[in-house]
């Protein structure tokens, strides 16, 4: 009989085979009476139908798949016997599991998946470590400036191809008019990225290195497949479209393969743009880091060699870039060589959110796996208690011959059903709990998107988990339930206390592990908490900011008309102007000199600001006043107490002067007539708060002219509980007011300053939701363990109460020994605990 005859057979049931096996018996046996041999005869010359039936079965079935089969059976009808344990747990290892899945897609879409390019092994990105000058921290990052990128491209263009891409940013774009503006994320990449990463387009044509040139001489674009499906509905006429994209003109020519979003993992860039097509000054500057440089080693060649040629072409750069700028102090020439260049991995993309957050996946995986051997514990519990109730079953089964192997197989299957079951419940979980936890870490300005697919690699990891799981929690049980002995199970067993021990010893660990989950996800919650109770310096509450473009620059005094517009408009209590909105991300720093001394190494921050802004942001004014329209020349300017301490020793700065020292050396001087208290204004809660100064933002040229300018803020207090409640009003109004001016993004100041606390927001309200399964998990294993514990001993229970046992010291006798494990698992867990802190105190704040 054919191997798949077999195997169908096998898996057809056994039922089925005994009849035909019965049938073709019978055929033989009417066969050989219908010759005229005597029936009796003919069936005692036949003997036993049973033993004919035994010896076929291994002939026409696969006896292992028939005994897997039969098993499988078995155990499901076991399960379906106590629906509601089996229920519940399936349903706690569930709830583990999808979060092991879940954690796993976030794992895999943002630090695992290799990019769909053709050699992503290859890939590597140019980064510098160092240590930070202020902290002494260590330090890496992996901006590049364009020229520098264009001499390393030069140097190893025997080993590698270089491709430069920036920083994938969100921007406001428009097909018609200024009326229908939108956003989306752009790219600027070398001409001959595409080509490189061996891309096809879905449709019209990619960039090649001769649309990357000539500075501003390649007005044209890629979309993304993804793009093209959202916005167009994958119309080819989207081929040819113009857009507008701050002042120039880009024709669409070709649409980007589908899968293929960018170099920035968790950025799904939707326009890209020749590298040319950038600002001439931004292209031409050494000192502007901007952009990441990604290199593609050659087959064959290793990434020593060509890690070397770079660090030295990169030692070269230094040296250039330190010539012209002689102004540094000489900390910082030592510290200008301080900086190694490294390659780095990028087979899976590169972005500041993979650097942000794999510290955190990490610590979440970590305590999703405790979560994990906690359930497993709890179900291994089950089964050993399981396991004992059909003690005399298997005892019986071993009597009448089966093996040891088969006895584990049994066992082992009913713990598969288990793990199965719990398995496509927890895919549920995952499916949903995944896109929940990537919506948690969006900012409005700035959301993530993550392709979380469900394939091969998700179902590799699924099967992998259930197998792992089935053996964690099955094979114990399965073997002692294989290593029974008929005349001693028979007779109550050997050793009536080696189970409790088994079952105590799983409590004292998943207490261990629930302590160890609670201890951390304490830790993530008081950092949180730490973090979002950091004085401010202002009041937050009822500030809408309008971040605002205008067409071509404008004069001051337009801006300024604007403002009085909008402190006209009902539900307005003040208005005034800063050139992006405080903690959004951005940034102007510069050294300040002092007593007409050297520049000093100490970074201090700029952010200028119109009058009435102090007041609009509830900044108390210390000392002196607040500035005036007439501030313009010579600049008057109010800072913070941190600056009065880095360069005027704590003395009160009213009238004094300093000078601040641009990038070419040139000096500014500035004349101190407010004082205000510290205020957050970098976007990073973490970091202290720097010397800061506010000069006036109507600021004149060096000829007394006045500068005009393309953007700005308008910082609006109102006297609503929601400012929101005013955006589409303020937005219309600013265009009334003059028709050169559109709002780009509205956002309220308590709207970014929550976006600076996501990641920690994140780590604490999932690792208390951790917590709670844990808890859940280890009272639920903790009330089964003393519930068997009274089951196996309620015979001597009963003995001891009827001599005179006191109550209290039968609940001392049944409950001593549990507790006892969950004190040394209390101990061993919060011990773990206190030696996990080493590993996350990066992610924790004031740890």
């Amino acid at each position: 009989m054919s191997l798949w005859s077999r195997i169908a057979n096998a898996l057809r049931g056994g039922d089925r085979i005994n009849r035909e096996i019965d049938e073709e018996l019978q055929t033989h046996i009417d066969e050989a009476i219908a010759h005229g041999r005597d029936a009796a005869r003919v069936q005692n010359s036949f003997g036993s139908a049973l033993r004919h039936r035994e010896a076929s079965r291994d002939i026409r079935a696969l006896a292992w798949l028939d005994s897997l089969r039969a098993d499988a059976i078995f155990g499901l009808r076991r399960l379906m016997q106590t629906k509601v344990t089996s229920a519940a747990a399936i349903l706690s290892l569930a709830l583990a599991i999808g979060a092991c899945t879940s954690a796993f897609r976030l794992i895999d879409a943002l630090l695992l998946r290799p990019l769909p390019i053709a050699h992503p092994e290859r890939l590597y990105v140019v980064a510098f470590s160092g240590i930070m000058a202020n902290t002494g921290k260590p330090l890496t990052y992996d901006s590049s400036s364009y020229p520098m990128f264009r001499q390393m491209k030069t140097d190893v263009q025997n080993e590698a191809d270089l491709v430069a891409a920036s920083y994938a940013d969100r921007t406001d774009l428009t097909y018609g008019s200024d009326e229908e503006m939108e956003k989306g994320f752009r790219q600027f990449v070398s001409g001959d990225m595409f080509q490189m990463f061996g891309l096809q387009p879905a449709a019209g044509r990619l960039f090649t290195s001769h649309d990357d040139t000539t500075p501003g001489a390649h007005p044209v674009a890629v979309i993304s497949y993804d793009y093209w499906t959202r916005r167009f509905g994958r119309d080819p006429s989207a081929l040819g479209r113009t857009m507008r994209v701050d002042d120039n003109l880009f024709e669409i020519v070709g649409v980007a393969p589908e899968g293929f979003t960018g170099t920035e993992t968790g950025t799904l860039t939707d326009i890209f743009f020749p590298m040319m097509m950038k600002r001439i000054e931004t292209l031409t500057s050494w000192n502007n880091f901007w952009m990441r440089t990604l290199v593609e080693l050659k087959p064959g060649v290793a990434a020593q060699p060509v890690r070397d040629r770079l660090a030295a072409t990169f030692h070269s750069i230094q040296v250039e870039r330190l010539k012209s700028q002689p102004y540094l102090t000489k900390p910082q020439r030592d510290h200008f060589f301080d900086e190694k260049l490294v390659l780095e991995s990028a087979a899976s993309g590169r972005s500041n959110l993979q650097r942000e957050y794999r510290q955190a996946l990490e610590a979440l995986s970590v305590l999703v796996g405790l979560v994990l051997l906690i359930a497993c514990a709890n179900l291994a519990n089950l089964m050993t208690a399981r396991a004992t109730a059909r003690s005399r079953e298997m005892a019986l089964r071993v009597s009448i011959g089966a093996g040891r192997f088969r006895l584990i197989q049994l066992v082992l299957i009913e713990s598969a059903w288990v793990a199965f079951l719990a398995t496509v419940a927890g895919a549920v979980f995952a499916w949903w709990s995944a896109p929940f936890i990537i919506a948690m870490i969006n900012s409005p300005d700035n959301p993530a998107r993550l392709l979380l697919p469900a394939d091969w690699r998700v179902l590799a990891f699924s099967l992998a988990l259930t197998l792992a799981v089935t053996f964690l929690f099955g094979l114990p049980p399965a073997l002692r339930a294989s290593n029974v002995k008929p005349s001693s199970a028979l007779k109550g067993g050997e050793d009536p206390h080696s189970r409790r021990r088994l079952m105590h010893v799983l409590i004292a660990a998943q207490v261990a592990f629930c302590f160890v989950v609670l201890f951390v996800a304490g830790l993530f919650v008081s950092s949180f908490d730490r973090l979002s109770r950091q004085p401010l310096g202002y009041s937050p509450d009822r500030i809408i900011n309008l971040e605002t473009l205008t067409r071509r620059p404008q004069l001051p005094v337009y801006w300024d008309q604007v403002v009085d517009h909008l402190r006209r408009m009902p539900g307005v209590t003040s208005v005034a102007m800063s050139p992006w909105p405080v903690m959004s991300g951005e940034t102007s720093i510069g050294n300040v000199s002092a007593h007409g001394g050297p520049a000093s190494d100490v970074f201090s921050d700029t952010f200028a600001i119109s009058p009435g802004w102090i007041e609009t942001m509830k900044i108390p004014l210390l000392s002196g006043r607040d500035l005036r329209p007439s501030d313009v020349s010579p600049g008057a300017v109010i800072v913070n107490q941190s600056f009065t301490r880095q360069f005027f020793s704590g003395d009160d700065p009213i009238g004094k002067s300093f000078e601040q020292v641009d990038s070419k050396g040139t000096r500014t001087r500035f004349e101190i007539v407010g004082l205000v208290p510290d205020a957050r204004y970098r976007d990073n809660l973490r970091l202290p708060i720097r010397p800061t100064f506010y000069p006036p933002i109507n600021s004149a040229n060096p000829q007394g002219e006045p500068r005009p300018r393309q953007r700005g803020t308008f910082v609006v207090q109102t006297s609503g509980a929601d400012p929101l409640a005013l955006a589409s009003i303020l937005r219309s109004e600013v265009s009334r007011a003059n028709s050169e001016f559109r709002v780009s993004n509205i956002r309220t100041q308590n709207e970014i300053i929550e976006s600076k606390t996501i990641r920690e927001r994140l780590l604490a309200m999932l690792a208390m939701f951790f917590a709670c399964v844990a808890l859940l998990l280890a009272a639920v294993g903790l009330y089964g363990v003393l519930d068997y514990s009274v089951l196996q001993q309620r015979r001597e229970i009963g003995i001891r109460i009827a001599i005179g046992a006191r109550t209290a010291d039968v609940i001392q006798k049944v409950t001593v020994s549990v507790f006892a494990m969950v004190i040394l698992g209390a101990i061993a867990g919060l011990g773990l605990g206190m030696i996990s802190v080493r590993y996350i105190e990066a992610i924790l704040y004031q740890a």
